[in-house]
């Protein structure tokens, strides 16, 4: 009986002491990310909803909510020095390649190091519940100089086919975009404030392709070359809490920029850079954005859309408690004359605009240079609410403005509790509006008679032929 009971015990011990070595990569402790860059007190308004809801999952749970620990893949496991000088590429290359093929894996760049690395495409599908955790800083080479020749310079972060995906952490995603900024092709750049004529490829900092049930959330991101965040042909992604921040006039960058892309959630985010705020292309479809705080930028854009005759499908846009300050534009929809397909399930509830030059607007004549040609084809913009929209503009430009196509008007637009008071001078009261349709729910400030009434008969006519 002693025998048995001895080899009991080693049998034992040698199995706790196999399971230990399951995640022999996790070096260190897993903590909670702080969320150092959080300010309680920098949205107006708060949700209307209890909560907004949960992010998407597939199957996989983060590591906060696993009912073991996580398995942590530290890339200083992998050889990373994180001096903010060494190339750190393989090291992440490989600390993705062992986390992303284990099951509820973390991992961390740590909070300790400054950590470089080239432009980088990470593969997946990953395990279920992966975690992209940054507490440290992560960054790209300074500047163009520095840009590797055999490296895309049109994308630095790309995550490939990922299902399930959560990208946090307390830490700083650095872009170095300052010499990308300078460069004399860029707007107003070059000499005696011209733009230089070349190639001007700049690389989206964070693009997502192809993947779904994503999760972004307590990052900070500031000064990338060009998009900060991108999400193209996905489905499913919830961001929150999340900060980004580029000086006003850094050229094209956009915060979150989405296409092609289906059920977003972006919710309690500060975004302060010189493009669009949030930016929604073609091919995208059930939009949420609640708690969004804009900065002297473009505003949120919905286009644009039809460029070069190409067809453009958008659908089911809810913006709401959204803040937009010093900003070029406030709420957007620009399209290209030529264009097809249609916008339309757009609402605009709650929103506050202080100083910004076009508040509310509608342009279906968009065009990047002076030539443009007037074109009988465009998207057809309907079912556009603005609900609550308050604040100050920029005298320079009337505060609403829609200027629809002659052969496809704007249809359905509703106005309601619409209050425009000018920042500073006089009051500016003459809307502008150009083949519109729609209704006045209350008296907006300043007035607005140029709404026509009722849906034109070439419209009900082409519903048909509209191809989304």
């Amino acid at each position: 009986m002693k025998i048995l009971h001895g080899f009991l015990s080693v049998l034992i011990a040698t199995t706790l002491l196999l399971s230990g070595l399951r995640c022999s990569n996790a070096r260190n402790h897993f903590h909670k990310p702080k969320n150092s860059h959080k300010d309680s007190g920098r949205h107006i308004y708060q949700p209307p909803l209890p909560s907004p809801a949960e992010p998407p999952s597939a199957g996989g749970r983060d590591a906060d909510n696993a009912t073991s620990d996580p398995c942590i893949f530290n890339v200083r496991s992998y050889g990373a020095i994180g001096d903010g000088d060494t190339d750190d590429t393989k090291a992440f290359r490989d600390a993705w390649k062992a986390s992303c093929s284990q099951e509820n894996s973390v991992l961390l760049v740590p909070s300790d190091g400054v950590f470089t690395i080239t432009s980088t495409i990470f593969n997946g599908p990953c395990q279920p519940g992966f975690v992209f955790q940054i507490d440290g800083v992560l960054m790209p080479p300074d500047g163009p100089d520095c840009w590797p020749e055999s490296d895309s310079k049109n994308q630095w972060l790309v995550f490939y086919r990922v299902d399930g995906m959560t990208l946090r952490g307390g830490g700083t995603i650095e872009g170095n975009g300052e010499k990308w900024w300078d460069l004399p092709c860029k707007p107003h750049r070059g000499p005696n404030g011209t733009t230089s004529p070349g190639p001007c490829n700049s690389p989206a900092m964070i693009r997502f392709f192809m993947s779904s049930n994503l999760t972004m959330k307590e990052l900070s991101i500031e000064n990338s070359p060009q998009f900060h965040v991108k999400f193209d042909g996905c489905d499913g992604v919830h961001i929150e809490d999340i900060s980004i921040n580029s000086p006003a006039l850094s050229p094209n960058t956009d915060g979150i920029h989405i296409e092609n892309t289906k059920s977003v959630a972006i919710y309690n985010s500060m975004i302060s850079n010189g493009d669009d705020c949030i930016s929604i292309g073609p091919g995208c479809s059930d939009v949420d954005i609640q708690n969004v705080t804009c900065e002297h930028s473009h505003g949120i854009s919905i286009g644009s859309l039809g460029v070069h005759g190409s067809q453009a499908c958008v659908s089911n846009i809810n913006v709401r408690n959204a803040v937009i300050r010093n900003s070029d534009n406030g709420l957007r929809i620009k399209t290209w004359q030529g264009g097809m397909g249609s916008v339309f399930g757009i609402s605009f509830n709650t929103v506050y605009l202080e100083n910004v030059r076009n508040c509310i607007i509608i342009d279906q004549y968009y065009c990047m240079t002076k030539d443009c040609m007037n074109q009988t084809s465009a998207v057809h913009v309907s079912d556009v609410s603005y609900s609550n929209i308050k604040g100050t503009y920029d005298v320079r430009s009337p505060p609403i403005h829609f200027a629809c196509s002659d052969s496809v008007p704007c249809t359905n637009i509703t106005m309601s509790e619409v209050e425009l008071l000018p920042h500073e001078g006089e009051l500016v009261d003459d809307p502008f509006c150009w083949n519109a349709y729609g209704i006045q729910e209350t008296l907006t400030i300043p007035p607005i008679s140029c709404l026509q009434d009722g849906i034109p008969q070439s419209i009900r006519e082409s519903y048909n032929n509209i191809g989304c």
